[in-house]
This record gives structure tokens, C-alpha cells and sequence, in this order.
């Protein structure tokens, strides 16, 4: 890890909200690595940023290292664990919090064919009194907050008594924190990408969670795709949660934060690129490619005059192959040629 004092992803961080959920980027995966995260630090000092999900057999008989390192300019960070062995999740926990990680998160939430295979995910919304099992031998291992993504029910089973009782069982058990996805999942028959789209969103028994369970922290998680929706949402919710919408157009992250936030220290784009493209210079000394770092920064200018040279610098294999990371500068100073 190099000198954070000289970081200025480490120096934006330093205007973090009050309110640790407050504003969030959802675990997504092969999305959200350690190359993102550090992005995305350095377009919202105050979120509270999440790693990919990563499962307990990946921890327990692969390289952690590679697993869960990760740049301190990136917290505030969780970690997302996939599992559904309460020894194992705690084991997995420990080593997190070793790690330096700020939050433990369980995935209850993914509906994707593989990880249910793994019987872990939305699937075990089904089985609320394993999860709070889970969650507790997790609170036992380690002192930060262990806390729950999960979806609103199962297939089409569109009743608030499932979710309710779901979040009933894991509060008694201890847990104050839920980010609620407020769509069901489809366990079968729907991509992971329909489940993101297709089930119905269903804010108003999200909201209801926050009335029935006043003493929880409720993120909201689903549809969120503009800054202004999610602080709107903010006058109900403790917190929201954007996914797609922060990989599509990051530019939505400082956004928000100039809206939540007006006093955050927020870095200007040319310090953003010139902040970027240092730390890719130092990845790529680590012997990371160069088109996987600049992998977050697509869609940054989206709508912005010259967008489409910055993307086409960005994703020209042949301009990657060298591994220069002046290419994000040459690429700035591109755009701003076509904006000009």
C-alpha cells in the first residue's frame, strides 16, 4: 500500500457523512473491484463503498490476499460475504475485520442459479432462522457492524408478513442494519440481470420496515437512477443504495454528494483524472493491465461534449495494450479538445 497522506482519494474521504449508510454503492460483481472503489472514492468522499460478494469457500481455500486487499483511501468499506455456514461466516468475518474492513454485509440477495446452488443468497430468505444464526455467530467474531442485503420476498409471493417476519427474526437476533433491495427475487426463470428489472419495485413496504423497525438503519437499494429521486428518497429512508446507475454514470456520485453533502471536499474532474491516472501508473507498475483499472471511468462523462472520444481512448485495445497510464491524461486532454 503506497503513502496515503499524499492520497487524494485518502484526502476526499475526509469530508464522510455522519451517516454511515447514507449514501452507498452496491456490491456488484466483477463490477465493483478494488479499481472502482478506488474511483468511486475519489468522486464521493462520504459513501460507504462495498466490495464484490465474495464466499466463504473463496476465503477459506483461495488467496486472501487477493481476496480482500484493498487501497485505505477506499474506506469507509464493507465487505460482502456469500454464505450460509454460521462457523464459516464468522471465521470469514474475523479475517475481514483483521483486514481492516469498517462492516461485515451477508448477501441474501443475489437470486442467481449458481450461488443458490451454493445455498446462499436470496435463497435463504427462506430460511430466516439459519440467517440469524449466521448473523449472530458473525456479531460474535468481530466488533463492527454485520449487517444484511436482502430482497423484499421470493418469486411472486408479494406479501409484507414474508419480509416482516424475515427482518423480525435477524432484528431479535441482534441485526440493526438492512439495505433492502425492494423488488422480490424470481429464483427461477429470470436472469440475474431480469431480477434487477423485472420484478416490480415495491418502495412503499421498504418504507414499511423503517415504520415497523424504527430503531434499524433501512437503505434503500433498487431503481435508484437520478441524485435528486435519491434524496428525495432520503426524507423516509436512513440511506440509499445505487448499483447500476454508479457503473453507468459515476458522475451521478458526486451528485449526490453535492446534494447531501455541500460542504464535502469534492475533487474538480482534472484532479479527479490526474488523481486517477496516478494511481494507475502504480497498479501498473504491480503488473495490473491497464484496461482493467480504466474499466469504471466508461462512462464518467456520459452526456458531456466529447463523451465519445474519452470512451473510444479508454477502450481502443490497441492504445491499452502499452500499458501507459498518460493515456487517461492524453484522453482528458482529448475531450476537452471536442468540448472546446
Amino acid at each position: 500500500m503506497h503513502d496515503v497522506a499524499q492520497d487524494p482519494a485518502r484526502e476526499a474521504g475526509a469530508g464522510a457523512s455522519a451517516s454511515p449508510w447514507r449514501l452507498c454503492v452496491a456490491p456488484m460483481i466483477d463490477v465493483t473491484d478494488r479499481h472502482c472503489r478506488y474511483f468511486h472514492r475519489l468522486l464521493a468522499p462520504g459513501a460507504r463503498l462495498y466490495t464484490e460478494m465474495i464466499t466463504t469457500g473463496a476465503l477459506l481455500h483461495g488467496d486472501v490476499a487477493r481476496h480482500l486487499d484493498f487501497d485505505p483511501a477506499e474506506q469507509p468499506l464493507a465487505l460482502q460475504l456469500g454464505g450460509s455456514e454460521p462457523e464459516l461466516l464468522a471465521h470469514c468475518a474475523r479475517l475481514g475485520e483483521q483486514w481492516g474492513y469498517d462492516e461485515i454485509n451477508l448477501n441474501c440477495g443475489c437470486p442467481s442459479e449458481r450461488v443458490q446452488r451454493g445455498a446462499f443468497g436470496a435463497c435463504l430468505m427462506a430460511e430466516p432462522r439459519l440467517v440469524a444464526d449466521c448473523v449472530k455467530a458473525m456479531q460474535d467474531a468481530v466488533s463492527v457492524p454485520v449487517t444484511v442485503k436482502h430482497r423484499l420476498g421470493l418469486d411472486y409471493d408479494d406479501s409484507y408478513g414474508f419480509v416482516r417476519d424475515f427482518v423480525g427474526t435477524l432484528h431479535a437476533a441482534g441485526c440493526r442494519v438492512f439495505i433492502v433491495h425492494a423488488r422480490n427475487a424470481v429464483l427461477k426463470g429470470l436472469s440475474p440481470k431480469d431480477n434487477r428489472e423485472k420484478p416490480p419495485l415495491r418502495y412503499d413496504d421498504a418504507l414499511q420496515l423503517k415504520r415497523d423497525f424504527p430503531d434499524c438503519d433501512i437503505v434503500l437499494n433498487g431503481g435508484i437512477v437520478e441524485a435528486p429521486q435519491a434524496l428525495a428518497l432520503l426524507r423516509d429512508f436512513d440511506g440509499v443504495m445505487l448499483g447500476r446507475a454508479a457503473w453507468h454514470n459515476p458522475g451521478i456520485l458526486t451528485q449526490l454528494t453535492r446534494l447531501i453533502e455541500p460542504q464535502a471536499p469534492l475533487l474538480e474532474p482534472a484532479q479527479v483524472v490526474h488523481a486517477i491516472s496516478a494511481y494507475a501508473a502504480r497498479e501498473v507498475a504491480k503488473g495490473v493491465p491497464l484496461r482493467i483499472v480504466v474499466r469504471p471511468l466508461l462512462g464518467w462523462v456520459n452526456g458531456r461534449k466529447g463523451a465519445r472520444h474519452w470512451r473510444r481512448s479508454l477502450s481502443d485495445p490497441n492504445l491499452l495494450e502499452s500499458n501507459d497510464a498518460q493515456l487517461i491524461e492524453r484522453a482528458w486532454s482529448d475531450l476537452l479538445l471536442h468540448s472546446a
